[in-house]
């Protein structure tokens, strides 16, 4: 009886007539004897999506935050390193502390003014929101 054995390589071809032979492609690349290390770049998505109207929304907020005052800062549609530069410009001019989180910029303490005065000088429309 004869063996109807066939290679790994072999049987694949005769399962998938219209893959090709060669070395795997597209993103699962990641080193290559030719050229190295592959960094495919991902492309950059802006985070927050800005409001109808264009205004920037400063809302303060105190829950769940152990009764701490803190500034969000939303309807800024750009990526998120952008967001983070500019979060830092303004804990920088504010004194505080801050983060970036999904697209929001928070802002320690309550300093409404001056944070609506720093965005307006960047050329932004802002808005109040919230108590």
């Amino acid at each position: 009886m004869a063996s109807n054995k066939i290679s790994l390589a072999d049987w694949q071809a005769k399962m998938n007539p219209n893959a090709s032979a060669a070395a795997p492609t597209g993103n699962n690349l990641v080193y290559s004897t030719e050229s190295g290390r592959i960094d495919n770049k991902p492309q950059v998505k802006a985070v927050a999506e800005a409001y109808a109207d264009g205004a920037v929304r400063i809302r303060r907020e105190t829950k769940g935050r152990g009764g701490k005052a803190v500034l969000t800062i939303s309807g800024i549609a750009k990526p998120n390193d952008e967001l983070a530069a500019l979060a830092a410009k303004l804990k920088k001019k504010c004194a505080c502390g801050g983060a970036v989180k999904d697209g929001v910029i928070e802002i320690q303490g309550d300093k409404r003014e001056l944070v609506e005065q720093l965005l307006q000088a960047e050329g932004y429309k802002t808005k109040w929101a919230g108590g």
